[in-house]
């Protein structure tokens, strides 16, 4: 009996992938530290990514820490951009799990890269689309003055969009993901860039999100406070907490690879 509840509970678990937020401004769970940044963890795929890495890598390693997550368990980082707020806490994760593949945007400076190399972790420089592995892709980099790459998890219910601080703008952003793999939004998470924003601005992205149907949506970061507000108002029961400490879960969709 008791190996049937564990059974069937492995195959619950199983259906789902979860982005676990290690790393963020915004505050959730009061026992974990927040600090300026982002970084998340996402779990039961093929493999266990870390889609950024805050900006202070003891702050990461202790959130991991207390939320059970273990660095060696960690098989490929992304790196959205460039800027210390998604890159600083790269350094001491791989003081802890060198044994990564590292996939990082090719316009970062060379000397970033040879430091990533000298720490032992593999490198995949990211220039167009690419697919990471199975349900897994890069948007390739996106911008023309901050460039960046958006992470997007193909789920059962349509594409999972992870953004660092979507400089190129979240609109932007989603439409390359659905150009590339030509399926509706599921959910869009991270930071929006939005913290300048007007409200008038901020409207306009609403309305535009709205219409490429996007379900779900979780900003943090540096969307900034009374444009979360806005995008809790628009999307009611459908908006997600994305602070420091929440967990999003996602349907796991049936593999394919792009052709």
């Amino acid at each position: 009996m008791i190996l049937l509840v564990f059974m069937t509970l492995q195959e619950a678990l199983a259906g789902d992938m979860t982005i676990r937020i290690v790393y963020n401004n915004v505050a959730y769970d009061k026992e974990l530290t927040c600090g300026w940044g982002m970084g998340c963890v996402i779990e039961g795929l093929e493999k266990t990514i870390l889609f950024d890495t805050g900006g202070d890598g003891m702050v990461l390693l202790s959130n991991m820490e207390r939320m059970g997550i273990d660095p060696g368990g960690i098989d490929i980082v992304v790196l959205s951009h460039i800027h210390g707020d998604h890159t600083g806490g790269l350094r001491a994760f791989l003081n802890s799990n060198p044994d990564v593949t590292v996939y990082l945007p090719l316009s970062f400076p060379s000397g970033f890269k040879y430091e990533v190399h000298r720490q032992g972790a593999r490198i995949v420089e990211v220039s167009n689309p690419v697919e990471i592995f199975p349900d897994v892709y890069s948007t390739g980099e996106l911008g023309a003055g901050i460039r960046e790459q958006a992470l997007i998890l193909r789920g059962a219910e349509g594409l999972a969009i992870v953004t660092g601080c979507a400089h190129p703008g979240v609109v932007t952003i989603a439409r390359k993901a659905v150009q590339i793999l030509d399926e509706k939004i599921y959910l869009i998470t991270g930071g929006f860039h939005l913290g300048g924003a007007s409200d008038r601005e901020v409207q306009r992205i609403i309305g535009e999100l709205k219409a490429l149907k996007v379900a779900k949506i979780a900003p943090s970061h540096c969307t900034g406070g009374s444009a979360i507000e806005s995008f809790r108002n628009a999307w009611g029961q459908n908006f997600l907490e994305g602070g420091c400490g929440a967990q999003i879960t996602v349907p796991l969709a049936k593999s394919s690879g792009l052709e």
